[in-house]
């Protein structure tokens, strides 16, 4: 009776395997009319950018490992540091509304746009976006950079990016602006950390087992879950629709949104994000123990 119970687990987790395996299985696509930087790298073409309502600033890039990494940099050079990171779906076009006043009042403003959003380039494959990625990328950006007495404002799921920073580079930030995020961690104790190492295959074969989510369902209040199954399963994540969830976007600032997408081949990092929100629990609750619940600085 083990015996057989054994072949039937061993029979489920195959079949299990081999259907994430099919879901994650993609036409094949001829990338001659895409602006390919390098092999599996898309870099927006700047024209995309141009007349954009509100964004007169002038772009930098610093290149990190594989990719071209965008950022906003504003202000006088030895002012105060003001760090302001993007959340999902959008970029630094976000903030521009917000840069003037804060370079107004004598700040120097660094508004970078993360891996696949914006004017950084843009990885193809879903697969080669990870949580850690993002971490490390941006991390390497301040450190490059050489900033120090930040006050970090971290907004939406920029927050689970931005905070795990602050935890690399503790040293380098003086306060830090949470706005409408946080760091999702398991919490202490024996049974917790058990439940770490397994929380995200779970969470997977739930969002598997509810299945894909249309528009409607997103929209329509399907709960958190409903927005990852929707990201997870379009094509073409509609960006400029998310955006307009959130209040009221005009046409022109729907274009600007729009602006690093020119098609669905480039939105990979949009569509994958909310999908990687659970994957780095236990590196997320050693940035709690390690440097948060130490955290002596404004918060």
């Amino acid at each position: 009776m083990s015996r057989s119970l054994s072949v039937i687990l061993l029979i489920v987790a195959i079949s299990i395997a081999f259907i994430f395996y099919l879901s994650n299985q993609k036409p094949e696509i001829n990338y001659d009319r895409f602006n390919l930087v390098s092999p599996g790298i898309l870099r927006t073409p700047d024209d995309r950018f141009e007349n954009l309502e509100d964004f007169p600033f002038k772009a930098n890039y610093l290149t990190i490992g594989d990719t071209r990494i965008h950022y906003l940099d504003e202000g006088p050079r030895n002012g105060e540091v003001i760090y302001l990171l993007h959340g999902e779906p959008a970029w630094s076009y976000l903030f521009r509304k917000m840069i003037p006043v804060l370079v107004d009042a004598g700040y120097r403003v660094i508004a970078p746009d993360m891996v696949g959003f914006g004017k950084s380039d843009k990885y193809i494959s879903v697969e080669d976006y990870t949580h850690q990625m993002h971490v490390d990328k941006m991390t390497q950006l301040i450190v490059e950079l050489d900033l120090n007495n930040i006050t970090a404002h971290v907004h939406d799921w920029g927050g689970l990016v931005g905070l795990r920073v602050v935890a690399e580079e503790p040293d380098r930030f003086s306060r830090i602006i949470a706005s409408n995020t946080s760091l999702i961690a398991t919490g202490r104790g024996v049974l917790n950390d058990m439940f770490s190492f397994i929380a995200y295959p779970l969470f997977k074969f739930s969002i598997w087992f509810q299945g894909p989510a249309t528009w409607e369902e997103f929209i329509g209040g399907d709960g958190f879950t409903g927005w990852i199954r929707y990201s997870k399963s379009t094509d073409n994540i509609d960006v400029g629709g998310i955006m307009q969830t959130l209040g009221t976007v005009s046409a022109s600032e729907r274009v600007g949104y729009e602006a690093p997408y020119p098609n669905a081949t480039y939105k990979a990092g949009a569509q994958i994000f909310p999908y990687l929100i659970p994957s780095e629990l236990r590196k997320n609750e050693k940035a709690y123990r390690d440097v948060f619940e130490k955290w002596d600085k404004h918060f």
